[in-house]
C-alpha cells in the first residue's frame, strides 16, 4: 500500500489530467520587482552617483553600523588578505588552494582567441579578441560568507586578463569572514572594499573619489543588490540577475533514496524560495526518498530553510518513463540537472536546456559548488534556455577588424552602393562610390 502524502514535500504524477497547470504552478516565481526596494536603491544609487564617497560612507555607517570616516578606513591593505590565506587552518588552506587550481584548470580551456583571415583582393577581415579592463566583484556578507563564489567570479577574470579586480564585500560590525578574504588573495583580487549593499554596487558603477569605475559587475547579493545590477546595467555590464537556487533530480530507482534526499536538501538549504525537483518513474523508489527526508529533516542544521523551502516550491514527482523526464527536465531548463540513473550518457543527448549537467549518481551537485572545475554561477528561473554558466568569455570582449584594399574597395564598394540607395541613405552610398575605380 502507498505511503500516505508526506506533510513535508508534495507528490506530482504526470498521468494526473491537470498535472500541466500543477507543474506551472510548481515553477512560477514572482520575480516582480518591490517598489519599496526599487525607490530606495534609486535613491541611493543617485547619491552615490552625484555625491560619492561620503554617500558610500554614510550609508555603510547606517547599514553595515561601520563608522568609518574615510574611505581608507573600507579598504583591506593586501597583507591582510595575506595573513587571512596564510592563518588559515592546514584542511581548510588546502582545501582552498585544490579547488582554486581545479577552477583555474577548467577555465583556462575557454580562452578565446584573436583570428582573422585574407581574401584573394587583399582584403584582411578578422576579430580582436581582449580583456576587460577592471572588473567589481560583489561577495555577499553578514548572514552568510561564500569563499567559493570569489574563486568562482574572480578566477575566470584572471584567467581572461582582466587588468584590474576590485571586490567588495559587506562586514557588518566589522565582521570580517577569513575563508573569504583568504579566497581573495589566493584569487588574485587587486583591491578589496567592505562595503556592500546598493551603494557597493554604485560605487563600481559610477565610480567615486576612491573606487575607480568598473566595466562590468559580477556577483550575487540580496534583493537590494539585484535592484541595482538592473538599474546600473548600460553604464556598466552585469553577468546576470539570479533568481533561487534550482535542482532537478531525474532517478531511475538505482540510486540510495538518502543520496537522493540529501541532494534535494543541498539546494533546499540555500533559502526558502530554492527549489528541488525530482522525476523518477518508479513509485517504490519515490516512497523511499519521502521516507528518507522525514527521516535525515531533522538531523539538519538548516532543517526549518529546507522544510519550508521543500514545502513551497519542492515536488516528488512520478513520470511514465526517462523519456518523458528528459522532456519535463528541458520544459523546466534548470539551474542544476543530476542525472542520476544507471546509464547517464544516454540522456545527455536529449538535454537541450540545463546550466549545468552532473552524470552519474556520484556526481552530486554539490562538488560542482565547490571545487569540480566548472562555473557555479548559472542560469536560473528557466533562463538556461538562452543563457550559459559564468565564464572566461564574460571577461572578453570581441572587436571586429576590417581592412579593405584597393581592390576590394571597387568591390565591395558596388554592392554597398546599391544597398545604401535602397535604404535611402545616399551620403552611404557616396562614400563607397568615391572609391572605386574610374
Amino acid at each position: 500500500m502507498p505511503l500516505p502524502e508526506p506533510s513535508v514535500i508534495k507528490r506530482l504524477t504526470t498521468r494526473d489530467p491537470d498535472f500541466t497547470q500543477q507543474l506551472a504552478a510548481l515553477l512560477a516565481f514572482e520575480n516582480a520587482q518591490d517598489e519599496g526596494i526599487e525607490q530606495a536603491v534609486a535613491e541611493i544609487l543617485k547619491a552615490v552617483r552625484t555625491v560619492g564617497d561620503a554617500a558610500v560612507l554614510e550609508y555603510t555607517r547606517r547599514f553595515d553600523h561601520l563608522n568609518a570616516k574615510a574611505m581608507i578606513e573600507l579598504e583591506l591593505p593586501k597583507r591582510e588578505l595575506e595573513a587571512a590565506l596564510f592563518n588559515l587552518p592546514a584542511e581548510q588552506r588546502e582545501a582552498l588552494e585544490q579547488a582554486a587550481t581545479r577552477i583555474a584548470l577548467y577555465h583556462q580551456k575557454q580562452l578565446a582567441a584573436s583570428w582573422e583571415y585574407t581574401e584573394a583582393d587583399g582584403t584582411r577581415l578578422g576579430q580582436k579578441v581582449t580583456p576587460l579592463d577592471r572588473v567589481g566583484l560583489y561577495v555577499p556578507g553578514g548572514k552568510a560568507a561564500y569563499p567559493s563564489s570569489v574563486l568562482m567570479n574572480a578566477i575566470p577574470a584572471k584567467v581572461a586578463g582582466v587588468g584590474e579586480l576590485i571586490m567588495t564585500v559587506p562586514t557588518p560590525r566589522g565582521e570580517k569572514n577569513a575563508l573569504v578574504l583568504a579566497a581573495a588573495a589566493l584569487a588574485g583580487v587587486d583591491r578589496v572594499f567592505t562595503l556592500g549593499g546598493a551603494q557597493a554596487v554604485g560605487a563600481l558603477a559610477y565610480g567615486t573619489q576612491t573606487i575607480p569605475q568598473v566595466d562590468k559587475i559580477v556577483g550575487p547579493g540580496n534583493a537590494y543588490v539585484a535592484a541595482a545590477k538592473r538599474r546600473v546595467f548600460g553604464v556598466v555590464g552585469i553577468d546576470m540577475v539570479a533568481g533561487p537556487s534550482e535542482v532537478l533530480i531525474i532517478a531511475d530507482g538505482s540510486t540510495d533514496a538518502d543520496w537522493v534526499a540529501m541532494d534535494l536538501f543541498a539546494q533546499a538549504e540555500h533559502d526558502e524560495l530554492a527549489q528541488s525537483i525530482l522525476l523518477c518513474p518508479d513509485p517504490r523508489f519515490i516512497d523511499a526518498v519521502a521516507k528518507s527526508i522525514e527521516r535525515l529533516l531533522p538531523e539538519m542544521p538548516r532543517k526549518d530553510v529546507i522544510a519550508a523551502s521543500l514545502s513551497g516550491r519542492g515536488a516528488l514527482i512520478q513520470v511514465r518513463d526517462l523519456e518523458e523526464a528528459c522532456t519535463i527536465a528541458n520544459l523546466v531548463s534548470p539551474e542544476h540537472l543530476e542525472l542520476s540513473v544507471a546509464d547517464p550518457n544516454a540522456l545527455v543527448d536529449r538535454i537541450r536546456h540545463a546550466g549545468a549537467i552532473f552524470i552519474g549518481r556520484y556526481t552530486s551537485e554539490s562538488l560542482g559548488d565547490y571545487c569540480a572545475g566548472p562555473n557555479h554561477v548559472l542560469p536560473t528561473s528557466r533562463s538556461a534556455r538562452f543563457s550559459s554558466p559564468l565564464g572566461v568569455y564574460d571577461f572578453q570582449k570581441r572587436t571586429s577588424i576590417i581592412e579593405v584594399s584597393a581592390e576590394g574597395a571597387d568591390k565591395l564598394g558596388r554592392i554597398a552602393s546599391t544597398l545604401a540607395h535602397g535604404e535611402g541613405l545616399q551620403a552611404h552610398a557616396r562614400a563607397a562610390e568615391l572609391r572605386l575605380k574610374r
